[in-house]
C-alpha cells in the first residue's frame, strides 16, 4: 500500500502531465496566493466576543492596544492589489479569446457574469435558510446578525469586480492611449478626495465625498493588470511600482498619520478600505510590483515543482468555494463551541492577549478542514444549475433576495 505523501505526488505529478504548456502558471499561483490571503486575513484579523445572553458579537485584535503589532501583519494579508491585477490580466486574456472565436461582448460578460453569480446566490440563499432556523435551534437572534455582517464582507467583492469586468473594454482602450498614466490618473483621483476628506476642510466636505474613491480606487490595481496583459508593464515600470509605492506609503502612515490596518477597526474613526483610501493604493503598488518581477521566478518554481502546483490548483477550481464560504466555515465553529463551552480563548473569547492569538493559530487548520467540508457540498452551486429543478432555483433566487434585504438592514 502507497504513503499518503507517495500518493500525493503521484496526483501532482498526473496534475502537472494534464497542464498545457501554454498555462500561465505564474499567475495562477498568484491569484492563489492572493485568494488564500482572504480567509487566513478574517481568521486571523477577525474574532469574536461573547456577550451575557451568550450571542456572539465581532470583535476585532486590531482593537487591542497589547496586539497593536497584528496591524502590519495586514499589510500582507490585504492582497487586493495582486486580486485586482490578476484580474485586469485575465479578463483582458478571456476577452481575446472570446473575440477570436467570434463571440460578442455581451455574451463574454454574461458568460463571466454568471460564473461569479452562481456560488453568491449558493451561499445567500443557504443562508437565507439558516436566518429563520437558527433562533429556533437556540441561536441568539444577535449571533445571526453577526454571522450574516461576515458572510456579507465578501461578497461584495464580486459586485465591485462584476463592475470593473464591464470596464474591461474601456480600460483595454486607456491602455492603448495613454499607458502607465491610465493609472496614474487613478491614483491621482484618489489622492484628490483623500485631501478633500482628510484635509483641513474636512468638517465641511459631506461624508458621501469617500465613496468617489471606490471606483477608481479598486480600479488601479485592475488597470495595471490590463496595462500588463497588454505589455505596457514591464520590469523597469514595476520597480518604479515597488519603489514608488513603498516610499508613498511610508510618507502616508509616518508623515499623514493615516491608519496603519488595511482592514476595518471596529470603532475606528477612520478605515483604509471601506471606501480605499490612498494607503491603500500604495499597498497595491508595491505588491503589484514585485509580482510583476517575481512573474518568471514564480513560474519556473510552478513548472518544476510539481508538489507546489498541485495547491495552487486545487485553490483556483475551489476559487469561489473559498471565497464565499471560509466565514461560514468560522462560524461553524464558533456557534456551537459558544452553545456549548461560552467563552473560548481563541474563538468566542474576545481576542486582547497573545494566548488568543496562539489558540486562533492553533485553529487555523480546523477552520480550513471544516471549509473543505462545507465546499465538498456546495462546490455543485459553481458549476451549471441545470441539476436543479426550476422550482429549486427559483426558490434559491427568492432566498438570496430575502438574504440581501436582511443584510441591508444589518451590517
Amino acid at each position: 500500500m502507497s504513503s499518503p505523501l507517495t500518493a500525493l505526488r503521484r496526483a501532482a505529478r498526473q496534475v502537472d502531465a494534464r497542464t498545457p504548456e501554454t498555462r500561465d502558471r505564474a499567475l495562477d499561483g498568484l491569484r492563489a496566493l492572493a485568494l488564500l490571503a482572504v480567509p487566513v486575513g478574517h481568521w486571523l484579523l477577525g474574532g469574536f466576543g461573547l456577550s451575557p445572553d451568550g450571542a456572539l458579537h465581532n470583535a476585532s485584535p486590531l482593537s487591542s492596544p497589547s496586539l497593536g503589532f497584528f496591524a502590519p501583519l495586514s499589510w500582507v494579508l490585504q492582497m487586493l492589489g495582486v486580486f485586482f491585477l490578476v484580474g485586469g490580466h485575465s479578463s483582458v486574456r478571456s476577452l481575446e479569446r472570446a473575440r477570436a472565436k467570434g463571440v460578442g461582448l455581451g455574451s463574454w460578460l454574461r458568460g463571466r457574469t454568471v460564473r461569479l453569480l452562481r456560488p453568491v446566490l449558493g451561499v445567500t440563499a443557504v443562508w437565507a435558510l439558516l436566518i429563520p432556523l437558527l433562533p429556533r435551534l437556540g441561536v441568539p437572534a444577535d449571533t445571526v446578525r453577526t454571522g450574516s455582517t461576515l458572510v456579507v464582507q465578501p461578497l461584495w467583492y464580486i459586485g465591485v469586480y462584476l463592475g470593473l469586468t464591464a470596464l474591461t473594454p474601456l480600460c483595454v482602450a486607456a491602455a492603448r492611449r495613454l499607458g502607465g498614466w491610465s493609472a496614474g490618473v487613478l491614483l491621482a483621483a484618489v489622492a484628490v478626495v483623500d485631501l478633500l476628506r482628510y484635509g483641513p476642510w474636512a468638517e465641511s466636505v459631506p461624508s458621501w465625498v469617500g465613496l468617489l474613491n471606490i471606483l477608481p480606487g479598486w480600479l488601479f490595481g485592475y488597470q495595471l493588470g490590463v496595462l500588463w496583459a497588454r505589455g505596457r508593464l514591464g520590469r523597469p515600470a514595476a520597480r518604479l511600482l515597488l519603489l514608488g509605492g513603498g516610499v508613498l506609503f511610508a510618507a502616508l502612515l509616518l508623515l499623514w498619520h493615516y491608519p496603519a490596518s488595511m482592514v476595518g477597526v471596529p470603532g475606528a474613526e477612520r478605515t483604509n478600505s471601506h471606501p480605499p483610501s490612498l494607503l491603500v493604493l500604495a499597498l497595491a503598488s508595491v505588491q503589484c510590483g514585485a509580482a510583476v518581477l517575481l512573474r518568471e521566478r514564480l513560474g519556473r518554481l510552478l513548472t518544476r515543482r510539481p508538489l507546489l502546483w498541485l495547491p495552487v490548483v486545487a485553490v483556483n477550481l475551489s476559487a469561489m468555494t473559498i471565497f464565499c464560504w471560509h466565514q461560514s466555515a468560522m462560524l461553524a465553529v464558533a456557534v456551537p463551541g459558544a452553545a456549548v463551552l461560552g467563552e473560548v480563548p481563541g474563538l468566542t473569547a474576545a481576542p486582547d492577549s497573545l494566548g488568543w492569538v496562539a489558540v486562533r493559530l492553533a485553529l487555523l487548520p480546523l477552520f480550513g478542514a471544516v471549509l473543505i467540508g462545507i465546499g465538498w457540498f456546495t462546490r455543485r452551486f459553481d458549476g451549471p444549475w441545470s441539476a436543479f429543478s426550476r422550482p429549486v432555483r427559483a426558490a434559491a433566487g427568492a432566498g438570496a433576495a430575502f438574504f440581501a434585504a436582511y443584510a441591508l438592514g444589518v451590517v
